[in-house]
């Protein structure tokens, strides 16, 4: 895996070992970030449930001001620090070494505000419904924020219009896809 495009280009990403963590291809990554390049300058990410940290550094590299990457194990919170200092992008991230629920806790009381957010957690547990939740009550998102969450493919998207998001478009891939959503 390496970042794509960007300040860190051709730069190689280490991943954890295993199948718990679903690293996103190059090709599926430089589909999604063409779709989110215009909102990325300057912004504020979070890579939520971020496994070795590639879409938050893509971000960075590709012009985010500030990221934060959130995951609970312990291998991928490894791979995250050891790519954020290869990509020489530690001093602009902050890294949450806790569940996606403890962390956004934590990122409310630091009084943090997100303009993009990506979720990939695993999947068929329902954990994004969740966390777009705690992210919606705790104030976690700006005014017009962009929020992505990959799923498997074809996801009725219903539960996350009732989580109060807008579905604003849908990329289908092979096995998984993207969605795109607002508050609503």
């Amino acid at each position: 895996m390496r970042v794509i495009a960007g300040t860190a280009r051709r730069l190689l990403l280490v991943t954890p070992a295993g199948k718990d963590t679903r690293p996103t291809t190059d090709r599926i990554k430089e589909t999604l970030f063409n779709i989110l390049q215009p909102h990325l300058a300057g912004c504020r990410f979070l890579d939520l449930f971020a496994g070795s940290g590639g879409i938050g550094i893509e971000a960075l590299s590709r012009g985010a001001s500030f990221a934060c990457f959130a995951d609970s194990s312990r291998e991928a919170i490894s791979c995250i620090k050891r790519n954020l200092t290869h990509t020489g992008f530690t001093d602009r991230s902050a890294v949450y070494a806790m569940t996606a629920q403890a962390a956004i806790r934590q990122m409310r009381s630091e009084h943090r505000e997100f303009d993009l957010v990506f979720l990939d957690p695993p999947y068929g547990k329902g954990l994004e419904i969740t966390a777009l939740t705690l992210l919606k009550e705790a104030g976690l998102l700006a005014e017009d924020a962009m929020i992505v969450v990959e799923t498997a493919a074809g996801i009725d998207p219903e539960p996350f219009a009732a989580a109060g998001y807008r579905v604003s478009s849908i990329k289908e891939y092979k096995t998984n896809q993207h969605l795109f959503l607002t508050l609503a």
